[in-house]
Formats: C-alpha cells, sequence, structure tokens
C-alpha cells in the first residue's frame, strides 16, 4: 500500500488527525492493533474536553455524532490544598458555557474510529502489527508482521507514551516517572454535583471529582503506588466510603459503579518530536501528571496544528519536508512546555511534606483566587484556553 501520510495508532489523537484530513488530496493510513470497544455501562476512564477541542472535534464530523445524554459540562471548579487553601471558578467568570466537557473515552474513541472509517481517503489497517520500520529519503517503509507493507511519503506516530515509531526511528524521551499511580473509577453520588468539578489536593496525592451526566462521578486519585493498590484490593463499599470521606462527604454517600482501574503516571518530554518524513503526535510527544486534565487536549492540539499545517501546504510541497513538520513543532512548543511546567510545578509543590511550604502553598492558592489577573489565568489554565 502507498499513502501520502500513515498514522500509527488510532487512539484519540491519531484518529483525530486522520478525521481532521477528511475531503483532502491525501491518501492516509490509518494502523492499529484492535479496533476500540466501547465499554458496555459508564467508562471508568473519562475525559474533560476543553472548548477549543470541542471545536476541533466538531470540525472533524464526530463531537455532534456523539450522545448528548452521555456528556456532561463542567461549569464550576472547586479547588482544595492541603492545609486550608480554596479557590473556586465557574464558566461563569469568563462568559463561557463551559470550562469542559466530560466525555467517555471509549465512546469518544469508537465515534473517531467510524468517523475515520467512512472517509473515502482513508484506509484503516487493522490489525495491524508492525515488525519494522525503514526510513529513505522519499519515503517511509513499514513491514507488517503479515507480510504487508505500506509506504507513505510522511509517518506520523500516535502510539502512545511508549511509543514504538519513537523507539524505532531513533527519537530519544526523557522520562522520570513520578511513582504515582492513578486510580480511576465512577460512582453513584447520593446528591447532585450541579455541573461542579472538585480537586483535593492531599497528603495522600491528588484526589479529582469530575461530574457525569446525573447523579455520578468520574473520580482520579493521584496517589503513591502503594496507596494505590490498597485502594484496589478494597471491597466497593469500602472504596465508596474511602472516596467519599476523602472529598469531605460533599456529595453524600457514594455507591461504586465501576471496577477501579489504576494506571502509572510519568513526566516525559521529547526534544525534537519531528525528522525527516515523520512527526509524533500526543503521548508519543510529550505525558504529563493528570492533575490538570490537559493530558488528551494537547494531543487534540497537536492533531488540530499538524493537519492545519499539512491541509495548507501547495500541491507542488513534498508532505514530508522535514522543514514543513518544524512549523508544526514550533506553534504547539510555547503551549506544552507551559503545560508540562506549570503541571509539574503544582505536583512537586503539594508533594513536600514541610510545615512552612504548606502554609505559604495554601495561602498563595488562597490569594490568587482573590486576584482578578491570577483568577483570570487559573480560568484560563482550567479550560485550556492558555
Amino acid at each position: 500500500m502507498q499513502v501520502d501520510i500513515a498514522i500509527v495508532g488510532a487512539g484519540l489523537a491519531g484518529a483525530s488527525l486522520a478525521c481532521a484530513l477528511r475531503g483532502s488530496r491525501y491518501k492516509v493510513a490509518l494502523l492499529e492493533r484492535a479496533a476500540p470497544v466501547a465499554a458496555a455501562g459508564w467508562d471508568a476512564r473519562v475525559y474533560a474536553i476543553a472548548p477549543a477541542n470541542v471545536d476541533f472535534l466538531r470540525r472533524c464530523g464526530v463531537w455532534d455524532l456523539l450522545d448528548a445524554t452521555r456528556l456532561q459540562a463542567i461549569e464550576r471548579m472547586d479547588v482544595h490544598g492541603d492545609a486550608g487553601g480554596h479557590i473556586d471558578f465557574s464558566a461563569y467568570d469568563c462568559g463561557m458555557e463551559a470550562l469542559a466537557w466530560m466525555a467517555e473515552s471509549g465512546r469518544l474513541a469508537s465515534e473517531l474510529w467510524e468517523t475515520a472509517r467512512r472517509q473515502p481517503n482513508v484506509s484503516v489497517v487493522c490489525p495491524a502489527q508492525l515488525q519494522s520500520l525503514v526510513q529513505e529519503a522519499d519515503a517511509v517503509r513499514l513491514q507488517l508482521a503479515d507480510g504487508r507493507e505500506v509506504v507513505t511519503r510522511l509517518l506520523v506516530g500516535a502510539d502512545g507514551v511508549n511509543s514504538w515509531v519513537r523507539e524505532q526511528a531513533g527519537i530519544a524521551a526523557e522520562t522520570r516517572p513520578y511513582a504515582q499511580q492513578g486510580v480511576v473509577a465512577n460512582f453513584e453520588t447520593a446528591r447532585p454535583h450541579f455541573g461542579t468539578a472538585w480537586q483535593w489536593f492531599r497528603r495522600d496525592g491528588v484526589l479529582a471529582w469530575l461530574p457525569l451526566p446525573g447523579n455520578r462521578i468520574s473520580i482520579v486519585w493521584s496517589t503513591p503506588e502503594s496507596h494505590a493498590q490498597d485502594l484496589l484490593a478494597m471491597s466497593p463499599e469500602a472504596l465508596s466510603r474511602a472516596v467519599a470521606a476523602a472529598g469531605n462527604d460533599t456529595l453524600g454517600p457514594l455507591s461504586l459503579l465501576t471496577p477501579p482501574a489504576a494506571f502509572p503516571l510519568r513526566w516525559m518530554r521529547v526534544r525534537e518530536p519531528v525528522a525527516p518524513r515523520l512527526a509524533l503526535i500526543g503521548d508519543a510527544a510529550h505525558a504529563i501528571h493528570p492533575l490538570s486534565g490537559h493530558g488528551i487536549n494537547l494531543g487534540f492540539q497537536d492533531a488540530r496544528v499538524l493537519a492545519d499545517e499539512l491541509l495548507g501546504l501547495p500541491a507542488v510541497r513534498d508532505v514530508g519536508d522535514v522543514a514543513v513538520l518544524r512549523r508544526y513543532v514550533r506553534k504547539r512548543a510555547e503551549e506544552v512546555m507551559l503545560v508540562q511546567t506549570v503541571t509539574d510545578g503544582m505536583q512537586k509543590l503539594f508533594e513536600q511534606d514541610m510545615a512552612p511550604l504548606g502554609v505559604l502553598r495554601n495561602l498563595g492558592m488562597s490569594v490568587a483566587g482573590r486576584l482578578p489577573v491570577l483568577r483570570a489565568a487559573m480560568v484560563r489554565y482550567a479550560a485550556g484556553l492558555m
């Protein structure tokens, strides 16, 4: 198979890039090991999609196809420090409909997948077990385990934090584990959440409650590995009590809806996410702590900016020209660096268990909530408008 653009990885970032290229002159191949499967009930893995990325997914022809009854607007955020610090803000504060929209990972991935499959210029190659990658002057050759070959003028690695494409291409990545895991689960609540997301910076990590439709929430508890294993080993009743207590029983008693799961947390940066005929997007290019909820939003913006660069090329320009790809890097560098730096700094700040520092960081949080300039900056940060 010979194509203009081959995208390895049909997760959210990779599939959205394929959809963003719909109707273009490019012949696109989207390669993935297995098709996404939506959870039968509520998906324990959910994402807070920033308004800019709602617009991007609408442009991709996906957002308006999602079941609106399973989407939830975040209208307000209520953030608590570990020693009395507090800040809250709302979409109303900056004239927005919502700070973000909660969407289930599996359902969003499935809709992106189906939308990509419907595009006449996109060929979905699945199952695709990649065996080798050979970079040549005018093409990249991908050899599949079943003997098939994909020859492309541009290869995009969208295959996650453990990217096979990045490794095969010899692109170095700086990685630092947080020695934490993110524990996720969904709960039914006794009281309504009114579209509010809560976050607590605690001595045992960062706990986020994210609203879902109805009296339901999804949680992400970023916590040391030993505590994560303790949470996973609890009975449904004990876990419900522990999560409710950690959130000060804000929504009354909780009832577990989905079995808890956990994933390791790490910081990762690639200094040069492009090479001749190759570009990395999403978690293949950067990974951040989930406390800000910006991970997938960075990936969607990678896909948007790269798609815009490719769609704006004259027909005579080589799509794999590294000068073109470096324009994509320059346009993404500031936001990625800023979000990684702020998120990593917040994680480190609240990880330190020193009394004087605890007083200062909580005082700083409360003061920031009262200063209009800092408050507006935090609203924009939370909404992914940096």
